[in-house]
């Protein structure tokens, strides 16, 4: 019955907080609407937005629709698939040190970029230097490389804590230059034409794939609403987003929806150094009356996939056992109040007010609390006041979230020195356990590695997981098929699409 009822208020509260999120699947739609859209979408070539004001290139820019096209200009030494392991790319073989400090990396020979620029060693360090630099988008990624040195096709990347799975951090695009526009060695090259700017099939490209189009026309926006009334005109065909971020905006007409795995990890944490959520049977029981499936589907309306663990349940590490035994169990709390101390207690759960979907999120987690016996009182702060509690510690519960690299390198969150360790989690054993998995070998190592810090942390319980947002690819209705997005490349398989 308390299940029913947290279900159908989180529908309601759906409605009133996330009008217009529209239902996710692998490919699903909005409802059927007649537009000028159907009309075009027989005459208007396969075309993609571009913002020409904004630099294109793919570890300086910022703009998100410009760093969509970066995987059809340029590649990675790896990409991170589908199930967050590195598939080589530019990197034809690699090895590491015994102790996962000293990465070597060969180059595939005979490449060159779009501007017949070989492609090497020294040209590789460069673009990862950059990436890294102050103004690179990786410099926090990158953290932990203490040098990175280039031989001819060979490059060394000298690591400051050893690290298992490094490939998994390199599916970083490889530019040539700092310029706003570089070459880059993907299959296609972009160049104008007396309609503006157009990407061209690259004559010999090294993958020899066979793309479906040849040319894909670039229509230029210079600001969001027009990208909007671009897509819902059908003047655009394809659009990567985020339903559920802040100010996220909102589509019209008839479009299908392709969600894809991301690491932007929303969690609950506790103020393990004060207050009645220093006890670990406190937070577990907490953790036990929280209907993450309920959140993920009506407040995400199910652009997120719901995880008792803090890695994607797409990933090899995620451990089913572990993740059973954290399961949604509001018996668990209703059962404890009294023997916990919670009885008539009301604990503050903080949330920032600026994200719709976590500000309903958060008013569902104290509905699902407050069915189970516990008095939450949820506050919505602005980010900056919300940022400063966080710091001074000034909460039971706080509502988080942050984009975990893909090696779940669970450090910042969960260490003593973490970034954002805001829970004061100091734990001599979480930190031995965080460093053995971070260090693992990938593979049968990995894992094992990840399940012992898995089994410590369901005694433990630091910060409660959540779930895990899905990225969104939205296409005209019937338009293309076949596609199979990934994070970081929504063209990903792009040989086996199909248009209509």
């Amino acid at each position: 019955m308390k299940r029913l009822l947290s279900l159908v208020f989180a529908t309601l509260l759906l409605g009133l907080s996330a009008c217009g999120a529209q239902p996710a699947s692998s490919a699903s739609s909005s409802a059927p609407v007649q537009s000028s859209q159907e009309e075009n979408s027989e005459t208007t070539p396969f075309t993609l937005p571009v913002f020409p004001d904004f630099s294109l290139h793919p570890t300086l820019g910022s703009n998100r629709a410009n760093l969509t096209l970066s995987s059809l200009l340029y590649e990675g030494l790896f990409l991170v698939d589908e199930t967050f392991q590195a598939v080589p790319v530019l990197c034809e073989r690699y090895s590491a040190s015994e102790d996962k400090l000293v990465w070597t990396f060969t180059i595939r020979s005979g490449l060159t970029f779009s501007d017949g620029t070989p492609l090497t060693g020294q040209s590789v360090a460069d673009a990862l230097e950059l990436a890294r630099s102050e103004q690179g988008r990786y410099r926090t990624r990158l953290a932990d490389v203490s040098s990175i040195a280039a031989e001819e096709n060979t490059l060394t990347i000298t690591l400051s804590r050893p690290n298992g799975s490094f490939p998994c951090l390199l599916d970083i695009s490889i530019a040539n230059g700092s310029g706003e526009r570089p070459s880059g060695t993907g299959p296609y090259v972009l160049s104008s034409s007396d309609e503006g700017l157009v990407l061209t099939a690259r004559p010999g490209w090294w993958q020899h794939k066979e793309l479906p189009f040849d040319v894909i026309p670039l229509y230029s926006v210079s600001k969001s609403d027009e990208l909007i009334y671009a897509f819902d005109a059908g003047n655009v065909s394809l659009l990567d987003v985020d339903l559920m971020a802040t100010n996220a905006m909102g589509y019209g007409g008839n479009y299908q929806t392709w969600d894809y795995a991301t690491t932007d990890f929303i969690y609950l944490g506790f103020n393990t150094a004060s207050g009645i959520c220093r006890s670990a049977p406190v937070r577990l029981a907490i953790s036990a009356a929280i209907d993450r499936q309920a959140i993920a589907q009506t407040v995400y309306a199910s652009h997120a996939i719901p995880s008792a663990l803090p890695v994607h349940p797409d990933s090899p590490l995620y451990a089913p056992d572990s993740a059973q035994r954290l399961s949604y169990n509001p018996d668990t709390l209703a059962g404890q109040l009294e023997e916990l101390g919670l009885a008539g207690k009301e604990l503050r759960l903080l949330v920032n007010n600026e994200n719709e979907s976590k500000l309903s999120a958060a008013q569902l987690i104290a509905y699902q609390l407050g069915s189970a016996g516990l008095t939450v009182q949820v506050e919505a702060l602005l980010y900056e006041d919300f940022t400063a509690a966080l710091d001074k510690g000034d909460f039971d519960l706080y509502l988080g979230e942050t984009v975990l690299t893909a090696d779940f390198d669970l450090s910042p969150l969960l260490s003593s020195s973490g970034s954002l360790n805001y829970s004061r989690w100091n734990n001599a054993d979480t930190n031995g356990l965080l460093s053995a998995m971070h260090s693992a070998s990938q593979g049968e190592p990995k894992r094992q590695a990840a399940q012992a810090l898995f089994t410590h942390l369901e005694q433990q319980l630091p910060i409660a997981p959540l779930l895990f947002k899905n990225g969104s690819v939205l296409t005209h209705w019937g338009r293309l098929t076949q596609l199979s997005p990934i994070r970081n490349n929504v063209f990903y398989q792009l040989e086996n699409w199909t248009i209509q």
